[in-house]
């Protein structure tokens, strides 16, 4: 009688010719975008106040709404008194390039960038605002530039967490407190699910369609008092656009930071993101929030540690994002095979996780590295995230299984042997 795995391994099959156990547990949810992310746990759309849709957001009672949530932002984040909160036009990008176009110019700047993101502010610093001396600190996905080299009597521009690559600053250890220039920070993906040096930060923004599983469209831009000086005395020496203007007459516009928003806001944004600062007050603020994001990713070092098939493309444990968990497949004989075939490979499992209900949308970021990128935010629940990680393992194998199948199918036929 033929051996069946000697008959597979003539192929160099992997899989030994046995059926692949199906994991029993699914996650609750199969949502584990990036962004926009999964809601609060039990959101529904009939939690939402609608008394302000419909009307102007000047009206006392909308723009009461709008004062509320910024109040909500800066009690859960625990923000110093003296920050000031303001929502802002185009999301996360919005509050980063109005931070940019309306601050900087008064000194050099140091930038860094070690993923698409921060890259992105790298080539409108260097090729639209063409700022002088500009000193660039890159690295590819999955490493972080030395944060020893940057000079902190320049302004610097830098992503808390890289969303596309898994790799966040470690701490705020490495920023200068006696820093004569400003901090601008891209925290989108790291407000609500990381503690931040407030201190450290004299500029942060984000959106609500990360951290808190709020819609697009409306960016947060957080200042410290350092920032409301520089946007006191600085003109910037180039036009800025009406959406991206943080003053007015030659001083900070603070209606902004009143509940005044630049153009019409989506209300019924706004009423979405309350509903989930209620929340997040609801069940301790941002040490639960945080708490919850670090319990989902102990789950997940704990399955890296034992799985065959993938590893974090970060590659320090201390710069590894706890929200935007990023995964490379580190098989042997996946890794043997063209990019071509990899992401063939990657898409098939993709969808038979989708075909089962238990994850969407986790493909890798479009510039990075092919594999998988999931969000472990704090609106994901921790359950959901230790249930997903079987699904890997089993997705892996069975759409390895089924690519090997298929290319052997196409093979010539062996030689008959006695």
């Amino acid at each position: 009688m033929t051996d069946e795995g000697a008959m597979n391994a003539t192929r160099g099959n992997p899989t030994h010719g046995f059926a692949f156990a199906t994991p029993v547990t699914k996650p609750a949810s199969p949502l584990f975008s990036t962004g926009p992310t999964r809601k609060r746990p039990g959101w529904t759309p009939d939690a939402l106040d609608t008394a302000s849709l419909g009307r102007s957001h000047r009206a006392p009672h909308p723009k009461s709404r709008i004062q509320d949530c910024i109040a909500r932002i800066h009690r859960v984040l625990a923000l110093p008194d003296d920050y000031i909160v303001g929502i802002v036009p185009a999301s996360d990008t919005g509050a980063v390039e109005m931070a940019m176009w309306s601050l900087l110019g008064p000194r050099g700047l140091d930038i860094l960038g070690w993923e698409a993101f921060g890259k992105g502010w790298i080539t409108d610093a260097a090729n639209q605002l063409k700022i002088e001396p500009l000193v660039r600190h890159e690295a590819g996905y999955g490493a972080l530039p030395d944060l020893s080299q940057v000079n902190f009597d320049h302004d610097v521009v830098f992503t808390w967490n890289g969303t596309a690559s898994g790799v966040r600053v470690p701490d705020g250890n490495w920023i200068a407190d006696d820093r004569a220039g400003l901090t601008i920070c891209d925290a989108t993906s790291a407000c609500f699910a990381m503690h931040l040096p407030w201190d450290k930060l004299d500029v942060t923004t984000f959106s609500f369609q990360k951290s808190l599983g709020g819609e697009g469209g409306h960016g947060v831009i957080i200042l410290s008092p350092r920032a409301v000086e520089r946007a006191n005395t600085h003109a910037p020496s180039w036009p800025v656009p009406k959406i991206l203007r943080l003053s007015k007459g030659g001083k900070l516009d603070a209606g902004i930071f009143e509940g005044a928003t630049i153009n019409t806001p989506s209300m019924l944004v706004i009423e979405d993101a309350i509903d989930a600062l209620v929340w997040a007050e609801s069940i301790g603020g941002i040490d639960a929030l945080v708490g919850r994001v670090e319990t989902g990713f102990s789950h997940v070092s704990t399955w890296i540690a034992e799985t065959p098939y993938f590893a974090f493309l970060a590659e320090d444990m201390r710069t590894m994002s706890t929200t935007a968990i990023c995964l490379v497949i580190t098989d042997a004989w996946f890794a043997a095979q063209d990019d071509k075939a990899q992401k063939a490979i990657v898409k098939a499992l993709q969808a038979r996780l989708e075909a089962e209900d238990v994850a969407v949308d986790i493909g890798a970021y479009r510039d990075a590295p092919t594999g998988l990128r999931i969000w472990g935010g704090p609106t994901v629940d921790p359950a959901d995230t230790a249930a997903l990680l079987p699904w890997l393992d089993w997705a892996y194998e069975t759409a390895r299984a089924a690519y090997q199948a298929e290319t052997e199918a196409s093979w010539p036929a062996l030689p008959a042997t006695r």
